[in-house]
């Protein structure tokens, strides 16, 4: 980066920005996935869909930080397919 280029330096802020940004929605996920697997059959379903919001915002994420390929995601993280199946699901609050 050259120091003198204020457009490099507002890109690699940008980036710094995009990769915490990456790293609290993937640590959300992870303790949205953990929660789940540690939670009452009670809460099953409110698990349920807090995990699958989580993932479907890391995806989101993902992309806006130019991640396009999401396929390893599910064994990366561990999600179950219960969870996956509701990506994108809108429930009412």
């Amino acid at each position: 980066m050259a120091a003198d280029d204020p457009i490099e330096a507002i890109e690699y802020e940008l980036q710094e920005g995009r990769a915490y940004a990456l790293g609290r929605a993937g640590k959300r996920v992870e303790d949205a996935i953990a929660a789940l697997a540690t939670g009452t059959p009670h809460a099953r379903e409110l698990l349920l869909s807090q995990a699958a919001e989580a993932v479907w915002e890391f995806i989101i994420t993902r992309e806006s930080a130019g991640f396009y390929d999401h396929a390893l995601l599910e064994d990366a993280y561990g999600i179950p397919p219960q969870v996956m199946a509701r990506v994108g699901v809108v429930r009412k609050r």
